[in-house]
């Protein structure tokens, strides 16, 4: 029995300010264990490691994209967040590559102490200038209901200015899993966003349903972003530049 699983659902989007705004789209991920990966692409057919395959999982996608062993960068993130704990399982919820093509707007890394409890979540963000950025943030002891807080430190959406917190509220991966994040400015709250799932054994055929049931995922997902982006700006929502590219300009900014 292995802990890794494949997680079908659906993510929602909805904007209340300066213009209303909805989106739901259906996705699947995979919740994987850093030590079972090469053992979970042994036994399948249609999921490799770092080669191409119908579905595919690159380490280079995450952390910071070099060829320093997963692991060994997850606990350096922790470490330059002050959270010393002897790791255990570190279990990765991402979409794979699908016909070598992969993009995640979020990867969630659940940080195990050696006993078992989640002691830690990393949250991986990408933005669609190829930038990452990861929050490395503590979890209470013992607790079913993770809730965390951090302020906005990279910029992801050209529709939502720096100056924001975020507030996460997740379920463990069990039977189901659920991650809600809200954007909040200086006067309230201007996005929410949240992914429910229920998990599946992570089979080919399952593997292979999904593939069909969800063609070409992860192309379209890149594709929803630009049909959203498209809504917004017809809409009129405010745009804010990249604040790395004021600086190129000779203007402030915070860094991304």
């Amino acid at each position: 029995m292995t802990a890794s699983a494949l997680y079908v659902g659906d993510v929602l989007h909805r904007r209340t300010r300066p213009r209303a705004h909805r989106l739901r789209y259906r996705i699947w991920s995979l919740l994987l264990d850093l030590d079972e990966l090469d053992a979970v692409a042994a036994r399948l057919r249609w999921l490799s490691r770092n080669r191409f395959n119908l579905l595919s999982f690159h380490d280079r996608d995450f952390g910071d994209g070099s060829a320093t062993p997963l692991r060994e960068q997850a606990e350096r993130q922790l470490a330059a967040a002050g959270l010393d704990f002897p790791l255990g399982a570190v279990r990765l919820l991402a979409m794979p590559r699908v016909l070598g093509f992969g993009f995640n707007p979020l990867t969630v890394w659940y940080c195990h102490d050696d006993a078992g409890r989640l002691r830690a979540l990393i949250h991986e963000v990408h933005n669609t200038f190829g930038e990452r950025h990861s929050y490395a943030l503590p979890v209470a002891a013992d607790a079913d209901d993770v809730r965390q807080h951090c302020a906005k430190r990279f910029h992801v959406s050209p529709f939502l200015p720096m100056a924001m917190d975020y507030a996460f509220r997740l379920t463990p991966p069990g039977e189901r899993l659920a991650i809600a994040i809200t954007a909040s400015d200086a006067d309230g709250p201007v996005l929410f966003a949240s992914q429910t799932a229920t998990a599946r054994p992570l089979t080919d055929a399952a593997l292979a349903r999904v593939f069909v049931t969800h063609p070409l995922l992860t192309f379209k997902v890149v594709a929803g972003i630009l049909w959203e982006a498209l809504r917004l700006l017809a809409k009129r929502v405010p745009v804010f530049t990249h604040p790395g590219r004021r600086r190129a300009a000779g203007g402030a900014g915070d860094g991304a």
